[in-house]
């Protein structure tokens, strides 16, 4: 099993791209497998990201507790910003 930070790492870079690009079907499926990981192997709920520059904030219950993750815009973004500066994907 992935691990929870792994996880939700990717789970944000790819929501990010999701937003980002409402019509792309494969970000769309990506999206939903991580939900899916976070939800079902890591037993998360109420998953919320908020934006403090320079970080993403996950807010999430786990196991009835309230927790965060933080993690740089940038790095964040950076998968975003290289789907996008790929010829073939635009």
């Amino acid at each position: 099993m992935m691990n929870l930070q792994d996880a939700l790492y990717n789970w944000l870079s790819i929501k990010v791209v999701h937003e980002a690009r409402r019509d792309d079907q494969a970000a769309l499926d990506t999206y939903e497998f991580f939900t899916t990981i976070l939800t079902e192997d890591h037993k998360l709920e109420e998953i919320e990201v908020e934006v403090d520059d320079p970080m993403y904030i996950v807010n999430y219950v786990k196991d009835g507790n309230k927790e965060q993750k933080q993690f740089p815009i940038e790095l964040i973004e950076a998968l975003l910003v290289q789907i996008e500066s790929e010829p073939k994907y635009n």
